[in-house]
């Protein structure tokens, strides 16, 4: 994202955070100013922190001229963004929005719940090392479903699960009861699968089951189920397999389907080479090109095609060929190409890590991570308030259109402190207003929510500052994405769009600087280019032709790369491989073909304003932000203090 590169303005490359960082607060020297932007200081700790950070080496970065150059950079820098905050820039719900995104995952090494986040990875881990074969019986239910059909459907489950204990077969009560679409058919039988493969909670039963057991009623967001575990086998790991595929169904002949990819093994079996029948028959357009290749895919990876994942896992070694089968999608073969053993754990972490959090068993941590919190800060309810209220809730939360009753508006009473610092119940009535979203959900457990979010916003706000304590760096990356947020926003603003869209600016500023764009000799020129060289004779013939619409289809049709531009002959090296006069030519260059259309040689000399208007612009981004930067200097006055920078010299320099 743009955004966050030209956030790094002065952060180069971020830095990797983790909880091992963390030490213990020292006591802090007396800040040194650098120097002010309209009295505002910034300090020595903050310009040695970010030149170090950017300029690792520090034989050449780190001499006077160097430093006092990123002075002049990072002045210019603090400038504009004490502009974006005298126009309230900060204060955009956008801002608000991206910032604390940002904020939300900077701090999260740091959080308390790290450790128990790790272990829900391990347990993960070692779920992912067993499949397990269950079939379930389903109550369905909404999540947000009222108490009384809450109880009706766990009810319902007992009442099943007791007819199954009596003697009634699983199967036969699934096919009966379950309010599973799919229990007609299979019987409540799911099949394997691993960790992450079902909700949570479902997860959970199945594996704290031993094979024949059935669970007691299990809530998830879907219902009750009753789970039943039929089997457990050690996890196969992952298959890579090639496939091709000729598609049956709108109106084809399956029977000359299933002919043709009998004919294709046969000549599999006599020494044709894969590659080749796969390009010139599979229907498959994503593989067809790659030797019909997939990705390499576990249990259930090919849920939708059981058939296909069947086969597949059912070879053994590499290059060997599945007889031809079908599935809903067409016949297919399949070759293995590898199999591949389950990672180690610090091999599947980092994935699994990332697939915990998004997880929902991620509520697990994030539900201690709050009790935790509201521990360690002393949170103290006042049930009272907080039942009254809770009593504000109404159907109009559902459309996001609630407003604070007329007898809450001035509600002064503590609904909760922090740390001995109350929250008054108008205050939450004030949040609820400006942050409710439309939802399905029952409006009291909607507010519920929204009043653990308020909590949490009361919060974080310590838990910053005490990350910021012990962590410094911590606070300056937060000071390095506010800050970036800003800059982007106001230089895209007053000169990235302005210098990009004024045409006449540029043409005025190409006028008055002609001289300094020349160019030696180069062509005008357009490139087409794909994997084969079959387009190259009737594309020519189309390009020939000049019709720039006919062109254009033919290269949507046959899905080219286009590139257009001015080009000198070293710009490209398959110029070298042509005559330097008009016309168009076709040509190879490391197993990319070419047509190149030559429109025009021109010979050295000023270069036109649509030839130069790249670095025009660029230039005239440039000039605008010169003369923007002198007038905010004019209006933020910048003084430095000379000790200060005799000091952050001093400590750059010293060795």
């Amino acid at each position: 994202m743009l955004k966050s590169a030209i956030t790094m303005l002065f952060c180069g490359t971020l830095v990797s955070l983790s909880v091992a960082q963390t030490h213990s607060p020292v006591a802090k020297a007396k800040p040194v100013t650098v120097f002010t932007v309209s009295g505002k200081p910034v300090n020595a700790d903050e310009f040695t922190y970010l030149y170090r950070k950017n300029h690792p080496n520090k034989t050449l970065d780190y001499t006077p001229e160097k430093i006092n150059e990123y002075l002049a950079l990072f002045i210019n820098f603090k400038v504009k963004v004490e502009e974006a905050k005298r126009r309230g820039m900060d204060t955009t719900a956008a801002f608000v929005k991206e910032f604390n995104s940002y904020k939300e995952e900077l701090r999260k090494p740091y959080l308390p719940d790290a450790k128990l986040t790790d272990s829900l990875v391990r347990l993960t881990y070692e779920r992912s090392k067993e499949e397990i074969r269950a079939s379930h019986i389903l109550m369905s239910l909404t999540p947000d479903a009222s108490p009384a059909d809450t109880l009706r459907a766990y009810n319902k489950a007992v009442e099943v699960r007791n007819k199954i204990l009596a003697g009634t077969d699983f199967g036969n009560a699934a096919a009966t009861y379950s309010q599973d679409p799919s229990a007609q058919l299979n019987r409540g039988d799911l099949g394997y699968f691993t960790a992450l493969q079902m909700v949570y909670p479902f997860e959970t039963a199945a594996y704290q089951l031993k094979t024949g057991e059935m669970s007691q009623p299990v809530r998830t967001r879907f219902g009750y189920h009753l789970v039943k575990v039929t089997d457990r086998r050690p996890a196969p790991g992952e298959v890579e397999v090639s496939h091709i595929m000729l598609r049956t169904g709108d109106g084809k002949d399956n029977e000359k389907v299933k002919n043709t990819i009998f004919s294709l093994y046969d000549q599999l079996q006599a020494g044709v080479k894969w590659e080749e029948l796969c390009k010139q028959y599979s229907e498959d357009p994503s593989s067809k090109d790659n030797g019909g290749r997939l990705r390499p895919f576990g249990t259930r990876g090919m849920a939708g095609v059981p058939e296909f994942e069947k086969v597949a896992f059912s070879l053994q070694k590499p290059g060997e060929l599945s007889d031809p089968f079908q599935t809903q999608y067409g016949w297919h073969i399949v070759r293995l190409e590898q199999k591949l053993p389950m990672q180690s754990y610090a091999e599947a972490a980092p994935a699994l890590k990332s697939k915990v959090v998004r997880d929902d068993r991620s509520e697990v941590s994030k539900a201690a991570l709050q009790a935790k919190l509201r521990h360690q800060y002393l949170f103290k309810e006042n049930v009272a308030a907080k039942a009254r209220a809770m009593g504000a809730a109404d159907s109009s939360l559902q459309k996001a259109a609630w407003k604070v009753p007329a007898t809450l508006k001035a509600d002064k009473e503590m609904l909760f402190s922090v740390q001995g610092k109350p929250y008054a119940v108008k205050d939450f009535m004030a949040y609820v207003q400006k942050n409710q979203h439309a939802n399905l959900q029952d409006p009291r457990k909607y507010f519920e929510e929204l009043y653990n979010h308020y909590a949490e916003a009361c919060i974080m706000p310590l838990v910053e500052a005490e990350i910021a304590t012990k962590n410094p760096d911590y606070g300056f990356l937060l000071r390095e994405y506010y800050e970036g947020i800003l800059l982007f926003e106001i230089m895209e603003k007053e000169v990235w769009n302005k210098a990009s869209q004024d045409t006449a600016g540029q043409r005025k500023y190409y006028d008055e600087h002609r001289a300094s764009y020349t160019a030696g000799d180069r062509v005008k020129a357009v490139f087409y280019s794909g994997n084969t060289g079959e387009f190259m004779t009737p594309v020519r013939e189309i390009v020939q032709g000049g019709d720039e619409n006919k062109i254009q289809e033919a290269v949507t049709f046959r899905k080219l790369k286009t590139e257009s531009g001015y080009f000198k002959k070293e710009d490209k090296a398959i110029l070298e491989k042509m005559p330097w006069a008009k016309g168009v030519y076709p040509a190879e260059n490391n197993g990319i073909y070419y047509l190149a259309w030559l429109k025009e040689i021109l010979p050295p000399g000023i270069m036109s304003f649509e030839e130069a208007r790249p670095a025009v612009i660029s230039d005239y981004q440039a000039f605008l932000e010169k003369k923007w930067l002198d007038q905010l200097k004019k209006k933020h006055t910048v003084k430095v203090n000379e000790k200060g920078k005799k000091f952050i010299l001093a400590e750059l320099q010293a060795k």
